[in-house]
């Protein structure tokens, strides 16, 4: 099927990380437009309603995107059962709570293991069936936290910026091959992400105490947005001829950036002329 058939009727999706948060808002929004997808979770029971609701149009496969064999059977399932994949969407991921000093490397390397390393196992098991077809849009969650950082959730923004790095050589990299690559980069959203499922706390040490209580009163005063008023947005990246590269959702997202970027380039530029002594020639 060429790029413009498959634009032409509804898209076939992957999904990783569809029991909650945007991964579930999306998937629901799809399949109520009329679009088919491959819903996965770590937990069946999880997402066994969307089966129910909406049957044919959606199948459902376990998977832990930390399973590089299981990764690769679910895309193949997905694909076989469809026909094709018009949209793979990595959105599984979750935040370790931990300030630099307290986080053990198990807990960091846990953390990346299903923030970078899960998307990238989806993202080679994909491209091969993606190329062969001649088309396919991967998207990836992010965050705002791609580009700027919050202390107490420093290795979670780490794995964003390198989620970030990751896919912007991919965009240039596949795009001969008719794939096109959006990183979506959510600010604050009412989503379950914040919830025990999604959080995973490192040991504390006492003398973060304080300053750990001071940050999380601080997150309470964020505007947080609607995650049921996402979907139109993502559909309008999904079905543009030229979808951009990154894309923020929200309206708190591109202020907060421009600041962040506006004073490193200010501090760049005033360090400039020590920078250029150091040329050599």
């Amino acid at each position: 099927m060429s790029d413009t058939n498959a634009k032409s009727g509804s898209k076939v999706w992957f999904i990783t990380g569809s029991s909650r948060g945007f991964g579930r808002v999306w998937a629901d929004a799809a399949l109520k437009r009329g679009d088919r997808v491959a819903a996965t979770a770590r937990n069946l029971d999880s997402i066994a309603d969307l089966k129910e609701k909406y049957g044919d149009n959606v199948l459902t496969l376990e998977l832990d995107v930390t399973n590089t064999t299981q990764v690769k059977s679910a895309v193949e399932q997905a694909h076989a059962h469809f026909g094709r994949l018009d949209i793979v969407l990595n959105n599984a991921g979750y935040s370790l709570v931990a300030t630099i000093e307290e986080a053990t490397s198990d807990d960091v390397k846990a953390m990346y293991e299903t923030n970078i390393f899960g998307p990238l196992a989806v993202i080679q098991a994909a491209l091969p069936l993606l190329r062969k077809q001649g088309y396919g849009h991967i998207l990836g969650t992010s965050s705002n936290l791609g580009h700027v950082t919050l202390p107490v959730i420093g290795y979670y923004a780490s794995s964003k910026w390198a989620f970030e790095a990751i896919h912007e050589s991919l965009a240039i990299e596949v795009a001969a091959f008719g794939i096109k690559v959006t990183i979506i980069e959510p600010g604050a959203y009412a989503t379950e992400f914040g919830s025990q499922e999604s959080l995973k706390f490192s040991e504390g040490m006492d003398i973060y105490t304080d300053f750990k209580n001071q940050f999380f009163g601080s997150l309470g005063e964020l505007k947080r947005g609607d995650p049921n008023a996402t979907p139109d947005a993502v559909f309008k990246v999904v079905d543009a001829e030229n979808p951009p590269l990154r894309f923020f959702l929200g309206s708190e997202c591109l202020p907060w950036v421009k600041k962040a970027y506006g004073e490193r380039l200010a501090e760049w530029e005033q360090w400039g002329d020590v920078s250029n002594s150091a040329q050599g020639n």
